[in-house]
């Protein structure tokens, strides 16, 4: 015959908690993995203008220009990716030659 075993309430407490452990592992993995696809983290736009030395103005003007930003959904915060940044500096010489002065 089959011995049935029919779990307490702390068996019950500990298969959850083991369950949810191992959900926010793979999770936060996931997030760790996920942030861009391998890129840097997204920049705000006091950091990236601190990072090249120039003015939220000028930063406006460069975006006007065609700068690559990242809009957030929430509040429409634009953030930067640094090294798209600097490939868009490299790439426009007219900007290139007056962020070299």
């Amino acid at each position: 015959m089959e011995t049935v075993s029919i779990p307490n309430e702390e068996d019950i407490k500990r298969w959850v908690r083991e369950i949810i452990r191992e959900e926010l592992a793979i999770l936060f993995s996931k997030i760790r993995t996920s942030n861009g696809d391998g890129q840097e983290p997204l920049l705000t736009r006091k950091e990236i203008a601190a990072y090249l030395r120039i003015s939220l103005v000028t930063l406006s003007d460069w975006i006007k220009r065609g700068l690559p930003v990242h809009r957030k959904r929430k509040r429409g915060r634009v953030l930067f990716i640094k090294e798209e940044v600097l490939q868009w500096v490299k790439g426009n010489p007219d900007i290139r030659d007056k962020y070299a002065e």
